[in-house]
């Protein structure tokens, strides 16, 4: 597969939290990987989790301590119900929010599933300087996610702005 050029490749981290599924057949995190890379981005590490508040938090706190990493992506446990739980365990680490992606998400998702979107509690934010986006775990969910939100938003040569762009200044006091 060719790789697009990119003036800034991002390291990258891909979490998919699900209690069913193994690496063999994660198709929700192995698209996110094929697309980052693709996009000439660099994965830094990929992992499946257990839809446990705790394990994410762990996982997602060690990648947003590393300097390596620049975004977090992470597919699954965004819908409603009792095992569920990604917005919570990712909203507690996150120092800002980013409303506009789950609303963007959504509104996207509305013309591709109907109203079926509305339980989607996709969402993105920023800890430590890294970006963190949760996408819904269905391999639809994470295409429509990566091809019409984020790769532009990870490519600083998107017009006329980017988060690429944005992330050298995310330390600023």
């Amino acid at each position: 597969m060719d790789k697009k050029t990119v003036a800034r490749p991002l390291g990258c981290c891909v979490l998919t939290i699900s209690d069913t599924r193994v690496l063999q057949d994660d198709t929700s995190g192995a698209l996110l990987q094929e697309m980052l890379l693709k996009d000439g981005h660099t994965l830094v590490e990929r992992q499946i989790v257990k839809d446990d508040i705790y394990e994410v938090r762990a996982i997602v706190s060690r990648w947003i301590a590393s300097t390596s990493v620049e975004v977090i992506i992470t597919s699954g446990g965004t819908g409603f119900t009792g095992r569920d739980s990604t917005p919570e365990a990712l909203e507690p680490l996150m120092d800002k929010q980013i409303p506009g992606f789950g609303e963007l998400f959504r509104q996207i998702s509305y013309a591709e599933i109907g109203t079926s979107t509305v339980q989607s509690r996709a969402l993105g934010g920023m800890a430590n300087a890294t970006l963190i986006f949760a996408l819904p775990g269905s391999t639809g969910a994470c295409r429509t996610g990566w091809l019409k939100i984020l790769t532009t938003q990870l490519d600083i040569d998107h017009k006329p702005c980017n988060f690429a762009e944005l992330i050298p200044r995310f330390r600023e006091v």
